[in-house]
């Protein structure tokens, strides 16, 4: 997998690679708004993960998930380090470990 420097260019290089959907995080699923799309935990793959550090700010601190959908859409889905907070559900928690076993 490779490195990135920072979030901006990682999130480039996944968009040409066919990650151009934006996901957003619910505590059981996430969502694609444009798409009207909602996506339980064993509906979607995770690809790669990417865990940025602010240089100044820990508040600055983010993680980059690449995902792909059973049905093949492609997204990114960006959150603080905090994404693993109470809010969300034990099979989501489980879920966005990067998970190689499973293909789409």
């Amino acid at each position: 997998m490779k490195t990135y420097d920072t979030l901006v260019v990682a999130m480039n290089d996944l968009k040409r690679k066919g990650y151009t959907y934006d996901f957003n995080l619910h505590s059981d699923s996430i969502e694609c708004p444009p798409l009207k799309l909602r996506l339980a935990p064993e509906e979607f793959h995770v690809d790669e993960v990417h865990r940025f550090e602010g240089q100044t700010n820990p508040d600055d601190n983010s993680i980059l998930f690449a995902i792909t959908s059973s049905s093949g859409i492609k997204g990114l889905l960006v959150d603080a380090y905090g994404v693993y907070s109470e809010s969300l559900s034990t099979t989501m928690i489980q879920k966005l470990n990067l998970d190689r076993n499973t293909d789409y």
